[in-house]
């Protein structure tokens, strides 16, 4: 009998071929025993140190289904490079893009402001009543220039809301062409569509390539009236830089769900920032379909064939079957 490991975090039904069993275990406490012969693990809200256990514990795994759409986690956990990992890339496409949209539009909206002047009881009349039309500050979609970072399967359910709010979009990704329809550069061209920009938003992965890519240099290049969005993952933005360009007023402020540190401590500075809405990690959390999506997977897998998702790794030799 071959054993998967199913988190308690998982609330959607996996169907499993003959000859295997599942076993539910807690993502927050160490593995149960009768499941150290496990041959798949199942990912989802583990701690990276039960992560850095299990990888240590499971001497039989051969494959690692995280349902995160990024595997960073995984990675710095140690697992044998000869285990299969894929991603839940895909099961998040609808919540993210809800929440960057959300995001986006409480920047452009000035929502945060609006629920200051509510704390205070204060009727905020220079947010409402008689407004220009054709304002130098970004107070509408329609419009806006907006420019994705990381232009993946999100991004490419996030771009026609954008227009049909209005706005331009400009892909960044590592090859430019065209994708799902919209126009995209590589960061190498980033000069020639940042200084037309109003919102950067950044759907960036975890990697060694990616940390702090949208940090000083980028920052400077957005106008004035620029606002930062990230949905990604924060090592990809520089905090610092971030903060003291809103700080002097050089962009006109950033909305972010991720940041280096999580949660974020109450130390940070960011909190402090009126024009920096605060939101925690609360993009994801909902993969959708998932149960649907590890049956599918599953069969694959025991059919001999790759399940969805594959993601490379450095080192890696065939999976062990």
């Amino acid at each position: 009998m071959r054993t998967i490991l199913l988190p308690t975090t998982l609330d959607e039904r996996v169907d499993l071929p003959a000859g295997w069993r599942s076993l539910p275990y807690d993502p927050a406490l160490p593995l149960p025993t009768e499941g150290q012969d496990a041959e798949v693990l199942v990912v989802w809200g583990n701690r990276r140190a039960a992560l850095a256990d299990a990888a240590e514990r499971l001497g039989d795994l051969r494959w690692v289904a995280c349902l995160a759409a990024g595997t960073d986690a995984i990675d710095d956990a140690g697992f044998d490079p000869g285990v299969l990992v894929t991603s839940g890339r895909g099961l998040h496409d609808g919540p993210v893009t809800e929440h960057a949209l959300a995001l986006v539009l409480a920047c452009a909206r000035r929502l945060p402001d609006l629920v200051r002047a509510q704390d205070e009881r204060r009727w905020a009349g220079e947010l409402g009543g008689v407004q220009p039309v054709h304002d130098t500050q970004v107070r509408t979609l329609a419009g806006a220039h907006v420019v994705v970072w990381g232009f993946g399967s999100i991004a490419a359910r996030l771009a026609p809301l954008l227009v049909a709010l209005g706005a331009s979009v400009t892909g960044v990704a590592t090859s430019a062409g065209e994708r799902h329809g919209f126009p995209v550069v590589t960061p190498d061209e980033l000069g020639t569509v940042l200084p037309s920009a109003d919102v950067l938003i950044g759907i960036l992965p975890a990697t060694p390539q990616t940390r702090h890519a949208i940090g000083a240099p980028v920052l400077a290049q957005l106008p004035q009236r620029a606002f930062v969005v990230n949905v990604g993952r924060g090592s990809t933005l520089d905090e610092t830089a971030l903060l003291d360009a809103v700080r002097t007023r050089r962009l006109a402020g950033a909305a972010l769900d991720v940041f280096e540190r999580e949660p974020l401590p109450a130390s940070s500075p960011l909190w402090g920032e009126p024009r920096i809405l605060v939101s925690p990690h609360a993009a994801g959390g909902r993969p959708q379909h998932a149960g649907t999506f590890l049956t599918a997977a599953l069969r694959a897998y025991d059919a001999g064939q790759d399940p969805p998702n594959v993601v490379p790794r450095t080192g890696a030799s065939a999976p062990r079957r």
